[in-house]
């Protein structure tokens, strides 16, 4: 599955567009995360934890994307865009969406 932010795969030409793919999650923090979390807004710095968190949610929301354009017969999805909200104190929404489309290869 070929998986591009532009409205166009390189190579390929687009011959059906198959409709809007999306995966989602929503990830909760972990009391651990929170407590390292809470030192570090004292001193300053990346919070690797949560880092961590939104970084392994992408991951899921994606494969998530994959798995609905997979569904579909897609060979690619196009104009992939993530989002993240706060949907309750504690838990963040990562979504990941894009167009799912069948392509053929431009002969030269």
């Amino acid at each position: 599955m070929k998986l591009v932010n532009i409205d166009y795969v390189p190579g390929y030409e687009i011959t059906e567009a198959l409709g809007m793919v999306k995966g989602q999650i929503v990830q909760s923090k972990n009391i651990g995360r929170d407590f390292m979390a809470g030192m570090k807004t004292i001193v300053g710095g990346e919070i690797a934890g949560y880092t961590e968190m939104l970084t392994q949610a992408r991951a899921i929301a994606t494969k998530r994307m994959v798995d609905d354009a997979t569904n579909l017969g897609a060979d690619a999805i196009i104009n992939i865009r993530y989002g993240s909200s706060s949907v309750m104190n504690g838990a963040a929404e990562v979504i990941a969406y894009g167009t799912a489309v069948k392509l053929k290869k431009i002969d030269k």
